[in-house]
């Protein structure tokens, strides 16, 4: 690896490897090599102590396999060493920790999504060309933690998972089965989940809950997973609509064995699923579906009547309707979470409405049409009735539902909708309110009228005020958005003595 001209080789710094607390098959082969090696054995030699191939004890010094506990005793004693020597974490030299560390990097994904042949790591090759290609594997890793904390990543993660959720028209079985475990453990058969109820989970679960006023202001809620605690905010700080909804998602994230996200899809899918549990758990599928399909055969299916049956938040009963419309109803739908300055926060459809989107397929952050039931519906003034619509669109006509709910982000809409062709079995079919969409094309609500144009065109010069995460990359972390400092801080002042 020496360049022409550059002087003297010399071994790159590479820091020091911080190998796991539990040794993995690499480090027991380079532990049974070079234990074979200090006593001058050759391979054949140990392979015929243990009554072995030769290339099977090679398998084993490579890694590729790893030995059985009766195997471990054989070679101990032809190595006139001890179990122990061979089960040490720690690699037994410095270049056996480099081969090691490139080992596992060559058969981790990055390596295999880079479509690169391997490098073979044997005795020739030198330390320092080690040392340099294990720079450079860091140095990859860094740069691709880095790429996927941008907006353009966070983009593109969003639209494979919408893809995903339209092909299994948002339906995920092995998390309705989940669903359908917990609550048959703690003996809940049909009705609402009470904050009862979801504490007996908790307890199921071996959890034990503790309501505190300093909860870290980056968190919903915090596990312990050490003394097997839930932390969640006390009553009136920082309270959500839903009480129930925090435990029931961190409790999700524990059921469904989530470990520490490697990127932002890891991380936002982590949040879909834990999300999807929580909703099956407040709607059951056997309930709702039943529900549901009574309403069906009365022409009068209603989100408020869903909301209202299982004493949920409207956002919560629209998501969950999605979950079940297309498996078990046979209605493609559509949801929409906009915010009110136009822009999508999240979206989902398996009934052919064309969101507006990115050159990369990403709709959230773009803007919905002014004339689309979501925009329309900022505009009504009565907020407790719910608002219907048909809506003329050049993929077809759409009939939808909506409802403005305020954050603390300000106010947000919240629509379902469907084909023109399936509105009949809804309440709020008989609407009149109507309006049409031409939109992408720019004519339809993106120009300003030319009149009106005319008078202002090169007179005004607004300041934006865009979200900061429009700019910004995702947080950095294993949790986006989450000060772990802060969350290991509170855990230490909370924890048991």
């Amino acid at each position: 690896m020496a360049i022409s001209g550059a002087g003297p080789r010399r071994t790159p710094n590479v820091p020091e490897i911080a190998l796991d607390d539990e040794p993995d098959a690499l480090v027991i082969g380079r532990r049974i090599r070079h234990l074979r090696t200090r006593q001058g054995m050759t391979l054949a030699e140990l392979a015929a102590a243990i009554d072995r191939a030769p290339s099977q004890v090679s398998t084993l010094e490579n890694g590729k396999r790893e030995p059985k506990f009766s195997q471990l005793h054989q070679i101990a004693r032809a190595l006139d060493a001890s179990v122990e020597d061979l089960l040490a974490p720690a690699a037994p030299s410095r270049r056996d920790a480099l081969e090691v560390e490139l080992e596992r990097a060559q058969r981790g994904p990055l390596f295999s999504s880079l479509n690169i042949p391997g490098v073979r790591v044997g005795k020739s090759l030198p330390d320092d060309a080690l040392s340099t290609i294990i720079a450079l594997q860091r140095e990859i890793e860094r740069l691709h933690t880095e790429r996927a904390a941008t907006p353009e990543e966070a983009r593109r993660a969003n639209a494979e998972l919408r893809r995903l959720m339209r092909d299994q028209d948002n339906y995920f079985p092995e998390l309705e089965d989940a669903a359908r475990e917990l609550l048959d453990g703690v003996g809940h058969t049909r009705g609402t989940l009470s904050q009862r109820v979801a504490a007996d989970l908790a307890a199921h679960l071996g959890f034990t809950l503790h309501y505190v006023s300093d909860l870290p202001h980056s968190t919903r809620s915090v596990i312990d997973q050490r003394h097997h605690r839930v932390y969640l905010p006390s009553t009136g700080v920082r309270s959500t609509s839903d009480p129930r909804s925090a435990l029931l998602q961190a409790l999700a994230s524990h059921v469904l064995g989530h470990h520490e996200p490697t990127d932002y899809a890891e991380f936002l899918r982590q949040r879909v699923e834990a999300n999807y549990l929580s909703a099956a758990l407040l709607l059951p599928e056997r309930d709702a579906v039943k529900h549901l399909r009574e309403a069906k055969d009365a022409r009068a299916i209603s989100i408020e009547d869903l909301r209202d049956q299982f004493a949920v938040g409207y956002e919560t009963a629209a998501h969950r309707f999605t979950n079940l419309a297309t498996r078990h109803l046979g209605i493609p739908v559509h949801f929409m979470k906009i915010h009110e300055s136009g822009v999508i926060h999240k979206a989902y459809e398996n009934d052919g409405v064309r969101f507006p989107a990115d050159p990369i397929g990403a709709i959230e952050g773009q803007y919905v049409c002014r004339n689309w039931t979501a925009r329309v519906v900022f505009g009504i003034e009565d907020r407790l009735s719910p608002y219907y619509q048909y809506t003329d669109t050049p993929s077809g006509t759409y009939w939808c539902t909506s409802r403005v709910q305020d954050t603390p982000d300000g106010e947000f809409s919240v629509s379902v909708g469907v084909p023109f062709a399936h509105v009949k079995w809804f309440a709020g079919r008989e609407t009149t309110e109507r309006d049409t969409s031409r939109c992408p094309d720019e004519d339809c609500c993106r120009r300003p009228p030319s009149a009106l144009a005319a008078r202002w065109q090169d007179q005004a010069w607004p300041s934006a005020r865009p979200h900061a995460s429009m700019l910004a990359a995702m947080p950095t972390g294993a949790f986006p958005g989450v000060d772990q400092t802060e969350v290991y801080q509170f855990l230490d002042a909370h924890a048991p003595a």
